[in-house]
């Protein structure tokens, strides 16, 4: 008689187990709520970080220990991007309402790869809804994605099969006799380019156009290039257009560069990553006029739309070639016309490369069930509103200076003095760690310039006017070190 195994991992007392989630509950609502009374960021110490070096458990071990060393020694030292003194790079806030659709997620444990489930219905929701925002047709398709890295070398796939036909799936690029070359700008995400290379075409095939005195790409420089190309025996194929660059948040003129696209016959791709929801705020939307017209679009929820990591999407217009790039005929998705594997419409893993996918669409339906499209774009509006307040504010100083326009929400200034980039890199880093406020740096024009990125919707100008007191005072402190190093040197 064969052995009965009886073995599971729920709980054998749920009443101690609720008990204990309801702790865990209320530690990371405290968390959420009493955010400003922690600093932005704190190194974790050395004894902190030999605590993740131990030896692979084998035995069980309570979950109140598990959860009392999360709250020990992981969440206190976590990178800050809820908190309202990041400003450190392109990262949303996160909600509470976010952190409880989380939690339902997990508890449904969906792989929203395909079948017949609600969750599924959820994804097929937001499409409609994305659609609707960009003004897209009602064949358009569209899947969420880890983020927009994701989502840009989606787009690029289906640009792809579009100029060479659905057999390159199988036959490759080596049996092609075309050239392929795209199109961006230098201020482009560097995802993009990577895009070429995961995709085989090459980064060679991706020219870098260079951008006007706003960081937007210069048009006229793009149609030189394009017919440069096409004389070589090229075929342009792709132009990704930017909306909301990552070092200073400049977006290309997209009207122009949908008319470029139509004239060239050039698959339009845009990479919206946090500009693209700037469509929900009425005084902001106009910026991104031309939009509409993309082949493609790639943005984060998780990004301006502040919902939890992560939670990127895709949206391509013309959804049966967006299918036919991914969509494998395969035993085991094979569809039904009753059951589970119920056929129509197509899944979602017939739309990307992931099969096991989870239930990102839930926080994201939450987010714009509970806060409305008005609410998202109050904190898209107010964020760039934030973002004019810290450019005065840095306009008023003698002392630093702008370094770039003001596009959107991204500030970057620097510390006036002899010795810039060495100053304001050592300033960035005096800030981070004084965890007042935490920027990052980037170059513009070749200085070395602190960004202020203003995405989180409890920042406000209280959190400005940190910045630039902290600014002020540790940067007139960085450039006394740096005249006494140089009197002893």
């Amino acid at each position: 008689m064969q052995q009965k195994i009886e073995y599971s991992l729920d709980p054998e007392n749920w009443d101690e187990l609720r008990a204990q989630g309801h702790r865990m509950l209320d530690d990371i609502i405290d968390y959420m709520q009493h955010l400003r009374e922690r600093p932005v960021w704190q190194p974790a110490p050395d004894e902190v970080r030999d605590t993740f070096r131990e030896p692979l458990p084998h035995g069980p071990m309570a979950l109140s220990d598990v959860h009392e060393t999360f709250m020990q020694n992981i969440l206190p030292y976590a990178i800050g991007n809820a908190h309202p003194g990041f400003m450190g790079w392109v990262q949303g806030g996160g909600t509470p309402v976010g952190m409880l659709a989380e939690m339902l997620a997990a508890g449904v444990n969906a792989n929203v790869g395909g079948r017949n489930q609600m969750p599924v219905e959820v994804e097929r929701q937001i499409l409609c809804w994305v659609r609707e925002l960009f003004r897209f047709p009602e064949q358009a398709s569209g899947i969420f994605v880890t983020g927009t890295s994701m989502a840009n070398l989606i787009g690029v796939l289906v640009a792809r099969t579009k100029a060479l036909g659905v057999d390159v799936r199988s036959t490759g690029l080596q049996n092609s006799s075309k050239r392929l070359t795209a199109y961006t700008s230098v201020a482009a995400h560097a995802c993009v380019a990577q895009a070429f290379d995961l995709s085989g075409l090459g980064t060679d095939a991706l020219r870098l156009i260079p951008t006007d005195a706003r960081g937007e790409m210069d048009t006229e420089a793009l149609k030189r290039v394009i017919a440069a190309d096409r004389e070589n025996g090229c075929t342009p194929f792709f132009i990704a257009g930017t909306a909301g660059t990552v070092d200073t948040g400049a977006v290309d003129k997209l009207s122009v560069l949908a008319d470029i696209a139509e004239k060239e016959s050039l698959w339009f791709h845009v990479d919206g990553a946090y500009g693209a929801l700037a469509v929900m705020a009425p005084d902001i939307a106009p910026r991104l006029a031309g939009i509409e017209r993309a082949d493609s679009i790639a943005f984060d929820f998780h990004k301006w739309a502040q919902v939890q990591y992560d939670a990127g999407f895709i949206l391509v217009r013309d959804g049966t070639l967006h299918h036919d790039t991914f969509a494998a005929p395969v035993a085991y998705l094979a569809r039904a016309e009753r059951g589970m594997a119920t056929a129509y419409p197509p899944w979602p893993c017939d739309f990307g490369p992931d099969l096991s996918r989870g239930f990102r669409a839930l926080k994201t339906w939450f987010a714009i069930k509970t806060y409305g499209i008005e609410g998202l774009g109050k904190v898209i509006s107010g964020s760039c509103m934030l973002a004019q307040y810290l450019k005065q504010c840095i306009e008023a100083e003698p002392e630093l200076e702008l370094l770039a326009p003001v596009s959107l929400n991204i500030a970057c200034f620097g510390y006036r003095c002899d010795d810039p980039d060495r100053v304001n890199a050592n300033l960035a880093i005096a800030l981070q760690e004084s965890g007042i406020a935490a920027p990052s740096t980037t170059l513009v024009n070749g200085r070395l310039a602190i960004r202020a990125a203003l995405f989180n919707h409890r920042s406000t100008t209280r959190d400005v006017d940190a910045l630039i007191e902290a600014a002020l005072r540790f940067g007139a402190a960085e450039v006394r070190n740096t005249k006494a190093f140089e009197k002893v040197a």
